[in-house]
């Protein structure tokens, strides 16, 4: 037996050791350092743009400190999410990182975001484990749009979070029945009427599921998703997102 645990020990170390080298491998995506971990280097992994100040229920930028605060738009207009985890501002170098991932499928670019971003949540989730969702939900994209990408980035988050947090992902719960205009140049008003029925539940969903995509902007696909999802029966839902928008 005690050979048996130490065999098991030695496992363990030798796995976390691989981990460590892997996670090591390769060089900075920012600067090409070669002293990177998970893709970013020290010095430009402190640059991140950190959504330190932010509304406690959209995540949106503050100009304050903030605990559990709102911004006035949740608090006159109440979303239907209760809460946003939200690590980044979309802004140089997180927006340039995530575009060359979303427009470009180049992965090693989003790698160290959301590496950093599960590790974020595994902190906040540690000291409230009984609010953890029961179910991830990728923001769902038309299939159309998505063999035209060919992937979606929001399954593509939400899986490797997934796996990183032990939580399972549904990528089919939710399906968009049909494809509408690109929210990248509309306001807020304009994109809550773009999105109208345009989200589908298929089947029961838990009663507590965070919302997943990559960024959110005005928070209208949040809403309309959020929406959709407590008309089914969910009675808590997140939003979890690599960065906000600023107003």
């Amino acid at each position: 037996m005690k050979q048996m645990i130490m065999g098991l020990n030695l496992l363990s170390t030798l796995k976390g050791l691989k981990v460590n080298r892997e996670a090591r491998a390769g060089h900075c995506v920012a600067c090409l350092s070669a002293n990177a971990f998970h893709g970013l280097c020290a010095p430009c992994r402190a640059d991140l743009p950190v959504n330190r100040w932010s509304c406690y229920t959209c995540g949106l930028p503050l100009p304050w400190a903030a605990d559990k605060l709102r911004c006035g738009e949740c608090t006159s207009e109440p979303p239907p999410f209760e809460r946003a985890r939200i690590p980044w501002r979309y802004q140089f170098p997180v927006d340039g990182m995530i575009g060359r991932y979303k427009y470009h499928g180049q992965r090693k670019f989003v790698r160290p975001l959301v590496a950093d971003f599960g590790q974020f949540l595994a902190r906040q989730l540690a000291v409230e484990p009984a609010l953890a969702p029961l179910t991830l939900v990728p923001a769902p994209m038309h299939p159309r749009r998505r063999r035209e990408r060919g992937f979606n980035q929001a399954t593509d988050i939400a899986e490797q979070l997934g796996r990183q947090l032990d939580i399972p992902v549904d990528s089919g719960l939710v399906r968009r029945v049909r494809q509408v205009r690109s929210q990248r140049e509309l306001n807020r008003a304009q994109r809550l009427t773009n999105l109208k029925d345009v989200f589908e539940i298929r089947g029961t969903p838990p009663p507590r599921v965070a919302i997943v995509d990559d960024v959110v902007t005005t928070g209208a696909t949040a809403r309309a998703l959020a929406m959709s999802l407590k008309a089914a029966g969910t009675r808590k839902v997140e939003i979890w997102a690599l960065a906000r928008t600023p107003g």
